[in-house]
């Protein structure tokens, strides 16, 4: 097997499609954040200032997603079809969100009756809610593990077995988290009395994401089978949920002297550091079969030509620059407070 660095091709790309994920999950999570957000601000002006704070990012945050999922099936194609067997609803549900939320920030300033606005109001804030509740499903998922057969094949339920009770508890962290990011964003592009409504409602999303990421942690902790069997074999891996913890403590200290620039750094970092915790935890499996773990999806039994992935590697060595500068470019263009003006959503 070829390796780059002394690591093999396919532990190479079980990393990048992570990195990509994880920048999916931080860029896009302060936008599904803040459209959470939406309908508990009262006034049309305040519901404009926050979807245009996100208005320049929202469309490119996406790339994120689109590119992700292109390594995805390009690096792991088993994993790639075997997850969307296993999750073809919460799939078609989420890309069917994706367009009514799309549709909600086009639409909802093109014309200005009352019933107009208040109609996109609610499809756009229905929409962030449960694209992030349906990630954090999907997480809860993988976790727990699918039941696969031979050839990878699944024989669980299709239309709502994907919401156990497990499952329900990660939709609802990821929520919260997204929610917490969000506020903290929106902080930083408003002021006013918009701002000081969102400084009220942002100890409300913390207290809603702590509460919710203690109930989640326990109940992995003492039901989900194997979650710290990683941690024993390789002691020195325990630095990670010691970081998921300190950034998960730094967050509320940071915002009650608010730093929130640091604070949204720190919300990110716990992003971060639990999706880390969930890679680490998983390697070298994809999708754990609940059935016999040897029917489960690594990344060598679901991975791509060993050339394939070379070639792969490259064009990511490549682009990985281009894709920063292109995000340096846009976060700093468009950095400051919201200005709203005949241009706007």
């Amino acid at each position: 097997m070829e390796t780059f660095l002394g690591i093999d091709y396919p532990t190479l790309w079980y990393l990048v499609v992570g990195l990509l994920f994880s920048g999916y999950a931080v860029l896009e999570g302060f936008d599904y954040g803040a459209g959470s957000w939406h309908l508990f601000f009262k006034k049309d002006l305040s519901r404009r200032i926050a979807i245009n704070a996100i208005g320049p990012l929202w469309d490119a945050n996406q790339v994120w997603l689109i590119i992700g999922g292109g390594a995805l099936f390009a690096g792991f194609p088993v994993m790639y079809a075997t997850m969307l067997s296993a999750m073809y609803i919460p799939f078609m549900l989420f890309l069917l969100l994706l367009v009514l939320r799309s549709s909600a920030i086009k639409f909802r300033s093109a014309e200005k009756m009352l019933w107009w606005r208040k109609t996109w109001d609610i499809v756009y804030f229905g929409s962030n809610v449960l694209i992030a509740f349906l990630l954090g499903v999907v997480l809860g998922n993988v976790l727990q593990g699918f039941e696969l057969h031979e050839n990878f094949s699944y024989k669980g339920g299709i239309f709502f077995a994907f919401l156990s009770p497990y499952a329900i508890m990660a939709g609802f962290t990821t929520l919260s988290l997204f929610m917490t990011q969000g506020a903290i964003f929106l902080l930083l592009k408003t002021e006013g009395r918009l701002h000081a409504r969102l400084t009220f409602l942002l100890k409300k999303g913390m207290i809603f994401f702590i509460s919710s990421f203690a109930i989640t942690s326990l109940y992995t902790l003492i039901f989900i089978h194997g979650v710290t069997d990683k941690f024993k074999e390789q002691p020195l891996f325990f630095i990670l949920p010691i970081l998921a913890f300190l950034a998960v403590a730094n967050v509320p200290r940071l915002v009650s002297k608010k730093k929130y620039f640091q604070a949204l750094i720190f919300s990110s970092l716990t992003m971060a550091f639990l999706l880390m915790l969930v890679a680490f935890q998983l390697y070298p499996v994809l999708l754990p079969s609940t059935i016999d773990p040897t029917y489960s999806v690594t990344i060598y039994n679901a991975a791509s030509s060993q050339k394939s992935l070379g070639i792969m590697l490259t064009m990511v060595v490549v682009g990985a620059p281009l894709l920063a500068g292109y995000l340096i470019f846009l976060y700093k263009t468009f950095n400051g407070k919201v200005q709203l003006d005949d241009t706007s959503y």
